[in-house]
């Protein structure tokens, strides 16, 4: 990692004091602190993508093509440097590497969440989108094992608005705005014990399938 306990005290207290951390410190906590590459993004502009392709399928939400990653593990001054580089850039977070990704929608994700702390559930970050969708981020695999898994549990045959984001795709890191919509936020802030070795999948996926069936059911 690229800062200390104390780097990391030091750094969180300047934040407090000038108010809100710069673009740059963010990317660093992201990669120094919690381990994550992050991806400088597009933005949404004019009521279209930064990008400037008319046909854009994701809209201020999707990796810069000519824009380097900043590697997982890069110190403050690291990130800092290379996020000016890429100004007004959005913070992507490539999934299927520490994490992927379980998405509902944002009021089954608020109810399964609280759920779960009262269950005591082993539980790593969880963001919600201004597109009103929440974001559970697990342990690597599980978007390609979700099927199974939910054959297993007998959530197969149930309509469920769930979906396992895993390798090839990003999610828009807080507090960068998503698509236009508005900033992407934290229910759940990551921690030092679960963002590099967030939940496996299964210990979610039952009570998240159980309360997206039961808000399917009641319309």
């Amino acid at each position: 990692m690229g800062f200390t306990i104390g780097g990391i005290r030091e750094l969180r207290s300047g934040a407090r004091r000038r108010g809100r951390a710069t673009e740059g410190t963010a990317v660093a906590e992201y990669t120094g602190l919690w381990g994550w590459a992050v991806a400088p993004g597009a933005r949404a502009s004019n009521g279209g993508c930064s990008c400037g392709a008319a046909d854009c399928p994701s809209p201020g939400a999707h990796p810069l093509d000519f824009a380097r990653e900043v590697p997982a593990g890069a110190t403050l001054d690291t990130a800092a440097r290379a996020w000016a580089e890429v100004p007004g850039a959005s913070m992507l977070l490539p999934v299927g590497r520490s994490f992927d990704v379980l998405e509902v929608a944002e009021r089954s994700g608020r109810r399964a969440l609280v759920r779960m702390e009262r269950m005591g559930l082993p539980l790593g970050p969880v963001a919600v989108t201004p597109a009103g969708r929440a974001q559970f981020f697990v342990a690597p695999g599980a978007a390609a094992g979700l099927p199974q898994l939910l054959y297993r549990m007998g959530w197969d045959d149930a309509e469920l608005d769930l979906r396992a984001l895993g390798l090839g795709s990003h999610v828009t890191a807080p507090p960068s705005d998503q698509g236009g919509l508005g900033p992407v936020r934290w229910l759940r802030p990551p921690a030092l014990d679960t963002a590099a070795a967030p939940p496996e999948a299964r210990l979610l996926l039952g009570t998240l399938a159980y309360i997206c069936h039961r808000w399917a059911l009641c319309g």
